[in-house]
């Protein structure tokens, strides 16, 4: 009986058999196991303002700051100043013990009365000797004596009048007055302390600062000071002035560097850069923390894209294959060379396409090698990596020089899938993709 309706409607089974098969095949692709397909972020490609900046944190100092030390040693009589006090240029700050410096002055004028009475009589010996050598009454090595005792004479006077120079000036430094207008900032003595004074080992007495001149010394890597020029705008951050920013005038940059922990891994080779602030805040110290942003480079309406976009691979790697089982392990699908062999890196960033497909790289499109022919469900995402050049940067995006045209969509996360997962041509699935 059944081989008989099998014979009678044969047509009927192998064309409900053809359906049911196709019927697999949609429900097949519409429950495909999509655990390859890789989930991204995208953004279009934009333009921006782009500002680099060169980030460094120093102290706050003075622009002028002058240290006040004794020329000579001597007990502190007096201070007429405190710390915070103002103070003008010539007002009198220190007295020192004058005793033992007038007791030196006294002593070298005597010393200079005695060589200019000395001076005085070799003279007239020397006349009373040329006027009898005139008569023959006196010979050359007489002559010759007189004019020399006359001439040593005369240079002791001047040994004494320089050192009676010196002492007075220390006498008279035994009083010390500002050099400028400023604010005491610190005394080191007290009265009746020994100030120490010399000239290899000066004993710091007070500073005097000019607070109304602010400047910036902050610590600039090596590899960021080539950047930096007299004259670049500065955003000033201070820890004490919480979410206030101020600006400032790159007005120095060091020649020499500055290296810590020299012959070790932890090498840094620093240069020091002053910025000179524009409007100092009220009740300012030296010696506060601050941090400066050194404005280097402006590029308006540039075409820019994510930090986090861009990412480097091995030139070449679209020609990679996956390695069976495993997505982060690449192949050339080549005999192995076991011979260490330097990679050659490119900067790039991935682009989404609707089909797979070449590379465009320095205007021309390559061919992909051993791309396996595969079907995929309509409206599938693809990457492909476009090979860019990038010039400055901010904190957040990179002005783009070439390689993307405006209003490309390009993967800028997440991070994992930038930096190791995707490749060329693997199949992706956009944020849009999931909302819908």
């Amino acid at each position: 009986m059944i081989k008989k309706l099998y014979k009678k409607n044969k047509k009927l089974f192998i064309s409900g058999l053809i359906g049911l098969l196709i019927i697999f095949i949609i429900l097949g692709n519409i429950f495909r196991d999509d655990s390859e397909v890789i989930n991204v972020e995208t953004e279009k490609v934009g333009r921006k303002t782009i500002i680099q900046k060169v980030n460094s944190s120093g102290k706050i100092q003075p622009e002028s700051e002058v240290k006040i030390s004794a020329t000579s040693s001597a007990i502190i009589d007096s201070i007429t100043v405190v710390e915070g006090e103002y103070v003008k240029k010539n007002q009198h700050l220190i007295s020192l013990d004058r005793k033992q410096l007038q007791a030196n002055v006294d002593q070298v004028t005597s010393s200079v009365r005695s060589a200019s009475a000395r001076v005085k009589q070799d003279k007239a010996n020397k006349e009373r000797v040329e006027r009898i050598y005139e008569q023959g009454l006196a010979s050359d090595q007489e002559l010759e004596g007189a004019q020399a005792a006359y001439e040593i004479s005369r240079s002791q006077l001047d040994q004494a009048r320089a050192s009676l120079l010196v002492s007075q000036d220390a006498l008279d430094k035994a009083r010390l007055v500002s050099p400028q207008n400023g604010i005491v900032t610190r005394i080191n003595k007290e009265a009746g302390e020994m100030a120490m004074g010399g000239m290899f080992s000066l004993d710091v007495l007070m500073i005097i600062a000019d607070l109304s001149r602010m400047e910036v010394i902050v610590d600039v890597n090596e590899n960021d000071v080539v950047s930096i020029s007299i004259g670049d705008t500065s955003e000033i951050e201070i820890d004490a002035y919480l979410d206030t920013v101020f600006y400032g005038v790159v007005s120095e940059i060091a020649h020499m560097a500055e290296t810590s922990n020299f012959g070790s891994q932890e090498q840094v080779t620093n240069f020091k850069v002053k910025v000179r602030m524009i409007n100092v805040p009220p009740n300012i110290r030296p010696g506060m923390s601050a941090t400066a942003n050194i404005i280097t480079e402006v590029r308006k309406n540039a075409l820019s894209i994510p930090i986090q976009s861009l990412t480097v691979r091995e030139f070449g790697s679209e020609n990679k294959l996956f390695v069976s089982g495993d997505r982060k392990k690449w192949s050339n699908n080549e005999e192995e060379d076991d011979t260490p062999k330097k990679k050659e890196l490119e900067e790039l960033v991935f682009i989404i396409s609707d089909k797979q497909g070449g590379v465009l790289r320095d205007g021309k499109i390559s061919s992909v090698k051993n791309m396996k022919e595969k079907k995929y469900k309509r409206g599938s995402q693809f990457v492909h990596i476009r090979p860019v050049t990038v010039g400055i940067s901010s904190e957040t995006h990179y002005e783009l020089i070439n390689g993307l045209d405006e209003n490309d969509l390009i993967v800028i996360g997440n991070y994992k899938a930038v930096s190791k997962e995707l490749k060329h041509n693997v199949q992706v699935s956009t944020e849009k993709d999931d909302k819908d």
